[in-house]
């Protein structure tokens, strides 16, 4: 070999190599990085609030680009935290990240909340707004501690004057996890336990994937108030798949807006392409419920799932003083076992009604589908909707094989219900007149 081709072979060999040098650079800058909470000096000990050492990790992280907070084996508690884009959290197995009971750690801000925005109340323990991509994952839970800011609002509520109308707004309490304004979410594995509020709260979200979640009330805990296990809030493209619902509220529940002028509320989009399946639900007011507050909510499966409490399977909550339009909705392959509870139940609901000196808006309920359900259950239910504002249509009932404790099914003012092969207690059900 000449010295010139030597030369040049050199060359192309110090070439490559340093492309190689380059590639591993790149490659170990993209690995993601992953961050113990404890390295930012935080204290498994049940006791220490670590809210400044969990903020510092996420913020160290999303300053260098993004990464995995991890949460390792231990009781870490916490106030209120903020993830920002490209930072996950990650609870290993035997992680508890337990919400403080002082409300100082929450300091008020404006959040969504019941329909709408309150200007000073409690976040969340883990808040994440804007955050495309963002992952809550692992076999960790979350924890509210709830029980004495639970015991805390049964003591002011009976002690009001006004008991009907002390709201789930009066006492400070906070969220298990508010996300909101981010597509492309997961939520994998987490055990949400003893909320204080709501457990998860998606708002105004594109694209979540909620897989293998367990929502927890105590057993012992006759009404733990406002502990839904997750509320979609003007949401699109939602999938809840193998979870387990044992709470004393609703299980999974679709929210808007709600008043006279809520079709007019552009912070509240439809909810829509809502996908349940292969759930539990063992302990709550309602499988699947549409309200309290709500607006535009359609396309939304509820199937392959199991009911083993005493709930509505689905209900539809119609508010005389918020026009709605409930489309869609089909509940399909659901296994009943409990002697209480109804399967499609649809009434007024009146909670802090308020017209604002306006008609009473129309609403519309049409194209609900339950099919294909087997067991043993309370009653079939009820649709009756607000006298000369509701108009229900188009509701089927098909291939439905149960034992009941109540015959019949209760309806008003509803047109084209079609029954195909529903057999009640070993009889064929007679449509009722229209």
């Amino acid at each position: 070999m000449g010295s010139g081709a030597y030369f040049k072979m050199k060359t192309l060999l110090t070439l490559i190599a340093l492309a190689a040098a380059s590639m591993h650079t790149i490659a170990a800058d993209a690995s993601p990085r992953r961050v113990s909470i404890i390295e930012a000096g935080a204290v498994a000990d049940g006791d220490t609030v670590n809210t400044g050492a969990i903020q510092t990790a996420i913020d160290q992280l999303a300053a260098k680009g993004g990464g995995t907070v991890v949460i390792p084996k231990g009781v870490f508690v916490s106030g209120a935290i903020f993830l920002k884009q490209s930072v996950n959290l990650h609870l290993e197995k035997d992680a508890v990240l337990k919400c403080s009971t002082d409300m100082k750690n929450f300091p008020g801000q404006r959040t969504r909340i019941e329909g709408h925005f309150e200007e000073n109340f409690t976040p969340a323990l883990v808040n994440a707004n804007g955050c495309d991509g963002f992952q809550l994952t692992g076999e960790g839970t979350l924890d509210g501690n709830g029980r004495p800011i639970w015991d805390e609002f049964w003591i002011k509520r009976n002690a009001a004057t006004d008991k009907k109308n002390f709201k789930n707004l009066s006492i400070a309490r906070a969220r298990l996890a508010l996300i909101e304004n981010s597509r492309d979410v997961t939520i994998d594995g987490i055990a949400f336990k003893d909320s204080q509020f709501w457990n998860l709260h998606l708002y105004r979200n594109r694209g979540v994937s909620v897989k293998n979640a367990r929502f927890l009330v105590p057993d012992d805990y006759k009404q733990a108030p406002s502990t839904d296990g997750i509320d979609i809030d003007s949401s699109q493209d939602v999938t809840i798949d193998g979870c387990y619902f044992s709470v004393t509220d609703d299980c999974i529940a679709m929210k808007g807006s709600k008043g006279p002028f809520a079709m007019e509320d552009k912070d509240s989009p439809p909810v829509e392409r809502v996908r349940i399946t292969n759930c539990v639900f063992k302990r709550g007011y309602g499988s699947l419920t549409l309200g309290s507050e709500a607006t535009v909510v359609r396309d939304v499966v509820l199937e392959n799932s199991r009911v083993i409490g005493n709930m509505h399977v689905l209900h539809l909550k119609l508010r005389p003083d918020t026009p709605q339009h409930y489309e869609n909705i089909r509940v399909r392959n659901i296994t009943l076992d409990h002697s209480g509870g109804d399967i499609l139940y649809a009434k007024p609901w009146t909670q802090y009604f308020d017209l604002k000196g306006q008609s009473p808006p129309k609403s519309i309920v049409r194209n609900i589908t339950v099919s294909n359900i087997r067991g043993n259950y309370g009653s079939l239910g009820a649709l009756e909707g607000n006298p000369g504002q509701t108009d229900i249509s188009d509701i089927t009932l098909e291939d439905i094989v149960v034992k009941v404790k109540k015959t019949g099914i209760s309806t008003r003012n509803v047109r084209d219900l079609k029954v195909t092969n529903v057999i009640v207690n070993g009889q064929p059900l007679t449509p009722p007149s229209p």
